[in-house]
């Protein structure tokens, strides 16, 4: 029952602070199991909590490093999922918030912030705008004593911002120091959110690198590298269609039918949004192809269909 006060218009109490690592350990588990398609709720639920209790417990001005740098990674774990997503807008803007409170902390514990700066060259390349990009990763680059695994994966954020402009050579270079530098495996320097990045990740990028340089035979094997294990998150499926569309706009047709059939089975469960997207462009690639096959036809129609139930808005 109401008492008289709360009756009279007393303020309801002021929700508690949210449990920000415990959400944050959430929202990596599912990104990694399910993808950012399912994770994307979750994390703007999450964001939405800890925003609703800001004003009353001084959340989002956290009084010691550690709040900070849970608080950081919350907005960065976020910002991930939305950007795998293709929720751009909201994801930079949660990565710029992570990026503020990461260069808060002392300088031993600011590791955090190199993580959102990749993924913010990362989504500058993925957008079409690899001068930003690049402007990202030099400026990281440009640093001493970068731990080897940072230095190598900022070369390949280097390397598809050059190919996109189409400089070959230092495309090319960049993906040789980044290859140098991982060749030893894990250093005791590298930070803990590097586990991601091992040779699978490396071929993959490097494969999109190569496709971006007309290369698809260079890209094609290795992107079918990328995609042997089905360890690793479940952004990396983002991998294999990307073969499919190489595939596909090289008029391999033979190659882009068993392919792409392969796929088929598993379009309901691919978690990220890139990777349906890039599905669609594959698609599109051999609706615009000459000389397609009748079967390749089949395969296009039917996984149009189950594209459009999985992305509602997706259409050509």
């Amino acid at each position: 029952m109401a008492t008289r006060t709360e009756r009279a218009g007393t303020p309801s109490p002021a929700p508690s602070s949210p449990d920000i690592r415990a959400l944050t350990a959430e929202l990596l588990a599912l990104d990694r199991t399910s993808g950012a398609r399912r994770a994307a709720p979750a994390a703007i639920r999450a964001v939405t909590a800890v925003e609703a209790a800001a004003a009353a417990t001084g959340l989002l001005r956290p009084s010691s490093g550690r709040e900070t740098a849970a608080l950081a990674e919350l907005f960065e774990v976020a910002a991930w999922i939305l950007f795998d997503a293709e929720h751009h807008r909201l994801s930079h803007r949660l990565n710029r918030r992570a990026l503020g409170l990461a260069r808060r902390l002392p300088e031993e514990d600011r590791s955090l912030e190199l993580l959102v700066l990749s993924v913010l060259s990362m989504q500058e390349a993925h957008l079409g705008r690899p001068g930003a990009s690049l402007r990202i990763s030099s400026s990281v680059l440009a640093r001493k004593d970068l731990p080897p695994r940072v230095a190598a994966l900022f070369h390949v954020r280097e390397a598809r911002a050059h190919a996109q402009l189409r400089r070959r050579a230092d495309a090319l270079r960049s993906l040789s120091i980044a290859r140098e530098l991982s060749a030893d495996g894990p250093s005791p320097q590298d930070p803990s959110w590097t586990w991601w990045f091992d040779r699978a990740e490396l071929d993959g990028h490097h494969g999109l690198v190569l496709a971006d340089l007309g290369d698809p035979d260079g890209a094609a094997s290795l992107l079918h590298e990328a995609t042997a294990s089905d360890a690793g998150p479940a952004y990396r499926s983002l991998f294999a269609t990307e073969l499919g569309r190489v595939l596909a706009r090289a008029g391999a047709w033979r190659e882009t039918d068993t392919w792409l059939s392969g796929l088929a089975e598993a379009v309901p469960d691919l978690g990220s949004v890139r990777a349906l997207n890039s599905l669609g462009h594959a698609l599109g690639a051999v609706e615009r192809g000459r000389g397609v096959p009748r079967g390749l036809k089949d395969t296009t129609r039917h996984l149009t269909g189950l594209l459009g139930r999985e992305l509602p808005h997706h259409g050509r």
